[in-house]
């Protein structure tokens, strides 16, 4: 299990497997990239003010089947303005976000470890140690949610466990290796206001 030093806060990152999973991930350069597309207030207000280097990361496939944790990233880069609100040419372009004053955020994580199992959304919700965890809050939806110390150990451990689960399944090709969607929460957000899922 890979080594990473306990500082900081923890989050949990949700992505969309099709557009960008976590083996996309790991074939970026040095296995970093920015998480871009963020498209909710809350949110953002995370990327922007909250999320320092050196925190640590679940990541979380979401929109497929099983929905299920399947490793950790670390942050490398706190929050910047994300660039793909200024690229009309971007499915994250927002008009109304500009470099002089931009709406949207972003950070730079770098993958620390590929789960050997995938931890699933209902096997999340049976651990005792995880009833007060942001994903299992009925109604909740962020993209990007703070986590206990103690939910992160916890999930870390139950993923080097011997129970019974399916591997991480090979998620298709990120169709561009540009807008990794790495916030599912966009979709409803773009019905108000620009466009974040959760």
């Amino acid at each position: 299990m890979p080594q990473q030093k306990p500082a900081g806060q923890c989050w949990l990152l949700k992505t969309e497997p099709g557009k960008f999973s976590i083996q996309d991930l790991a074939k970026s350069k040095n296995q970093t990239t920015f998480w871009n597309g963020v498209r909710n207030y809350q949110a953002r207000n995370y990327l922007r003010d909250q999320l320092r280097p050196g925190d640590r990361v679940l990541l979380y496939h979401s929109n497929t089947e099983p929905n299920a944790v399947v490793g950790t990233a670390t942050v490398v880069r706190e929050g910047y303005p994300d660039h793909s609100a200024f690229d009309r040419g971007d499915r994250y372009f927002d008009p109304k976000s500009n470099r002089e004053q931009p709406t949207w955020y972003m950070v730079d994580v770098k993958l620390v470890e590929i789960f050997p199992r995938a931890i699933s959304l209902a096997e999340l919700r049976g651990q005792p140690a995880l009833a007060e965890m942001e994903l299992l809050r009925r109604g909740s939806r962020l993209s990007v949610q703070p986590v206990r110390a103690s939910e992160y150990a916890a999930i870390v451990k139950l993923a080097h466990s011997e129970s019974a689960a399916p591997a991480i399944p090979a998620a298709p090709p990120a169709k561009t290796k540009r807008a990794p969607a790495r916030a599912t929460a966009g979709k409803a957000q773009r019905k108000t206001t620009t466009r974040r899922t959760k």
